[in-house]
């Protein structure tokens, strides 16, 4: 049997080098966008034969030379038709395929800032879990930090693809495994016991995915729910109510107090500043995380250029606020 290619069709403003390139998960293993091609490889965990995890590497590509650009997704063996579903299904989610061209100018006529580059979908994951503990490794550490914990948890307990790529470890892997091995093997730090929590109880459906990300739970009731979860504060849960396509929400961190010092000119203490902050956002309403946001990556890319030129092992590891030095 062949390699399995799918062509997926996406929105017409769709492009993948922007919006793959959007936020600074697309820097974290598994995933890597390959500049020179401006392809993003990474390995997707799909359910195989009796549920069994089957990793496979995937490299996705944009056509541009049909009128409505369409997406290419190689893999590197053949897919079951169940598989090529889900995985599908998985790259929908990653590159917010979902996000209508409807709700794009809903966000554009809230901020016209952002309507001549198209901005206006984030970069997330394939399934939420990976999301959640991304999240808690970005938490109360440097992102150089945030880029090893993540490389190590792929290297150490993902499953590998034909290919020899390793996948972001299951929920049913992680909830097995050892804190100290998380400690000492992953360098996750006072994180390990907190990533097992999460893993069992998105395991046994406590963390249910489908009613977090449907429309008709208020983002009020998805929010309280998150700041239930081990090790999930406000930060955190505002950022991954962005990543479930709920934008309503800040994610305000020291990174965010640079950004109001630095690019706004706000002044005060931290706690002023986040006020501030806060204040000048409201106005986008349930685009404030959209906003927010664009307004702080366009700052990285004003010192390094644009996303999608940068490399996930030199500029990438040196994107933030705080590391931007001319």
């Amino acid at each position: 049997m062949t390699n399995t290619r799918l062509t997926i069709r996406p929105p017409a403003d769709f492009d993948l080098a922007r919006d793959v390139c959007s936020y600074g998960y697309f820097l974290l293993a598994p995933n890597h966008w390959d500049p020179e091609t401006q392809s993003l490889f990474r390995v997707l965990t799909l359910d195989g034969d009796q549920g069994k995890p089957a990793p496979t590497t995937c490299r996705i590509s944009q056509s541009k030379s049909t009128k409505i650009p369409t997406l290419s997704a190689r893999f590197d063996r053949a897919l079951t038709r169940p598989e090529q579903i889900q995985a599908r299904a998985q790259i929908t989610r990653m590159l917010s395929l979902d996000t209508t061209e409807a709700e794009t100018r809903a966000f554009h006529k809230t901020d016209k800032r952002w309507k001549k580059s198209g901005r206006a979908r984030l970069f997330r994951s394939p399934i939420l879990f990976e999301d959640i503990v991304k999240t808690v490794t970005s938490c109360n550490v440097a992102w150089p930090s945030t880029i090893t914990m993540n490389a190590r948890l792929c290297e150490v307990l993902g499953g590998r693809s034909s290919a020899g790529g390793h996948a972001f470890p299951t929920p049913a892997k992680l909830a097995r495994t050892r804190a100290p091995t998380l400690r000492s093997r992953c360098r996750v730090g006072y994180r390990d016991q907190r990533i097992i929590d999460l893993a069992k109880l998105y395991k046994n459906g406590t963390i249910d995915e489908a009613w977090l990300a449907s429309p008709d739970t208020p983002d009020d009731d998805a929010f309280k729910f998150l700041l239930t979860l081990p090790g999930i504060g406000p930060y955190a849960a505002g950022n991954i109510m962005q990543l479930l396509g709920r934008f309503s929400r800040l994610a305000l961190d020291t990174e965010s107090v640079r950004h109001g010092k630095t690019v706004l000119g706000y002044t005060g203490t931290d706690r002023q500043i986040l006020k501030q902050l806060e204040a000048h956002y409201e106005p986008f309403g349930d685009h404030k995380f959209r906003s927010y946001w664009f307004e702080l990556w366009d700052f990285y890319e004003s010192k390094k250029g644009p996303a999608h030129h940068w490399d996930r092992e030199t500029t990438g590891k040196s994107f933030t606020a705080a590391l931007l030095k001319d």
